[in-house]
């Protein structure tokens, strides 16, 4: 799933990163077409167009042709996935109103391609759910829930155990709870799963992520 906090009502950053984060996906070829291209595209504005309005006004574009995919393809958790992350993605870039409209579209995709198969995609919907859980602020402004949270990302991890985002994610949300001998140890794992060979600016910029968590809690120490 990659949130990325732009408003003051929601404290997101990057999926996903993430956001929703992005699924890691090793079994690239079995994606439909169409879902692959959602894939490549979301990576391809996420990480190559500088932050502003006109990669808004990209991801906003992807936005509706990963609805019109998901509505073409019911029941198909990769497309549901991939639409949950990029909503997720517009909610970290909308406005502070929108941005929760979208943080509660997100949660409401993901969680039909988590009802489908929450192991799917690396466990992208297991993943990017509980993503969304612990960034969105808590009653009564948000859906926010971290104990649903740390329960979602601690399945995950055991539902993809080679998935870079989701052991990325349980790290950052151990992290934000201030667990950090926890989040060291899933940090340090997360940087052991091999590289994806097929998603290198994807892997690349995840890794570096990691790389600076680990130096804010050394710093921490």
């Amino acid at each position: 799933m990659i949130l990325k906090s732009r408003t003051s009502l929601l404290s997101l950053i990057v999926l996903l990163v993430a956001g929703p984060c992005a699924t890691s996906s090793r079994a690239a070829d079995t994606l439909s077409p169409e879902v692959r291209r959602l894939q490549t595209k979301w990576e391809a504005i996420k990480f190559g167009v500088p932050e502003g309005d006109e990669q808004t006004k990209q991801m906003n574009a992807l936005g509706d042709e990963a609805d019109a995919v998901a509505a073409h393809f019911p029941g198909m958790p990769e497309a549901l996935i991939w639409d949950g992350i990029i909503t997720s993605e517009r909610a970290s870039m909308a406005s502070t109103f929108y941005a929760l409209v979208f943080a509660k579209r997100a949660r409401d995709i993901l969680e039909q391609a988590y009802n489908l198969d929450p192991a799917k995609l690396d466990a992208g919907a297991t993943t990017s759910l509980g993503v969304l859980y612990y960034r969105v602020p808590g009653f009564p402004i948000g859906f926010g829930d971290k104990a649903k949270a740390g329960q979602l990302l601690a399945q995950a991890v055991k539902l993809a155990p080679s998935g870079l985002d989701a052991w990325y994610f349980y790290g950052d949300f151990l992290y934000t709870q201030n667990e950090f001998p926890k989040a060291v140890e899933v940090f340090q794992h997360a940087l052991k799963i091999p590289q994806h060979p097929d998603r290198p600016l994807w892997d690349k910029n995840r890794r570096l992520v990691i790389e600076e968590d680990l130096a804010k809690i050394e710093e921490k120490r």
